[in-house]
């Protein structure tokens, strides 16, 4: 039996591909939305079996704030992370704010499903593995790790930064040369400098790649423009809700629905 549900993120494109795969698989998505801190106003008024929460901060001040008050209001709601690993504080962060599983950000769909189903029948989701190595990291802290998000960044020139975040936010072509006023052509050629350069095949894995790594929430902290020095530059750089099943459409920031394109 499918599980009704609904699939918030801090990324837009993420949550409507996740949303739209769900689907597929015979489940019910009431609404998928960005970003996750508005989540809970929608999950009490909606009151989903499960919602799939993405955020690419977990160890972010206020991160999961949105699940203590889902807790509070519709604490029958199971709440499942989608996160960055390794994030051992994140994770008890997730599980310390009243989360019923936590869930890598690149786990394949199945595993997600497993995660949606445990947590409704009030089981902890959570892969073994991955708790051994949250709390081995927490008992024993490893050296700072190279900082991957930053290294990304380093590759791209401040347009292309900016192009990555438009990218993430589920702009097409037209929008994304409309936003930042250039030609149709040149933004293709941005798009696809950036695939190449963080060495993937489609937007969505580059947005994936960036949520992942960190690397989207350092472009988009200055608006998709790197302060000076920060990294290559090619030029002068520029100056710098929710919508349920059924319902129209809206600008960048506004509602949209799983399956529709920007």
């Amino acid at each position: 039996m499918g599980v009704r549900l609904m699939v918030v993120d801090d990324h837009r494109l993420l949550a409507e591909a996740l949303a739209s795969a769900l689907k597929l698989r015979g489940h019910r998505v009431l609404a998928a939305a960005a970003p996750t801190s508005g989540a809970a106003e929608l999950v009490v008024s909606r009151a989903p079996e499960v919602c799939l929460f993405g955020t690419a901060s977990p160890a972010a001040p206020g991160a999961f704030d949105p699940i203590a008050r889902i807790g509070q209001e519709r604490p029958q709601v199971a709440v499942v992370v989608l996160g960055p690993v390794p994030s051992p504080r994140g994770i008890a962060a997730a599980f310390a704010a009243g989360a019923a599983g936590y869930v890598r950000h690149d786990e394949r769909i199945e595993g997600v499903e497993r995660a949606m189903l445990k947590a409704r029948a009030g089981e902890s989701a959570i892969a073994p593995q991955l708790l051994r190595g949250a709390f081995a990291e927490l008992l024993n802290p490893a050296a700072q790790p190279d900082d991957e998000g930053r290294r990304l960044l380093r590759m791209l020139t401040p347009r292309e930064a900016e192009v990555l975040v438009r990218v993430a936010e589920g702009e097409g072509t037209r929008l994304i040369a409309a936003g930042m006023d250039i030609a149709p052509s040149t933004a293709r050629t941005h798009v696809q400098r950036v695939l190449m350069k963080l060495g993937v095949g489609s937007r969505l894995e580059a947005a994936a790649l960036a949520a992942r790594t960190g690397l989207l929430e350092r472009a988009a902290a200055t608006g998709g423009v790197p302060p000076q020095g920060s990294y290559a530059s090619d030029g002068p750089s520029p100056q710098g809700s929710y919508a349920p099943d059924g319902a129209p459409g809206g600008t960048r920031q506004g509602p949209y629905v799983p399956g529709q394109r920007g």
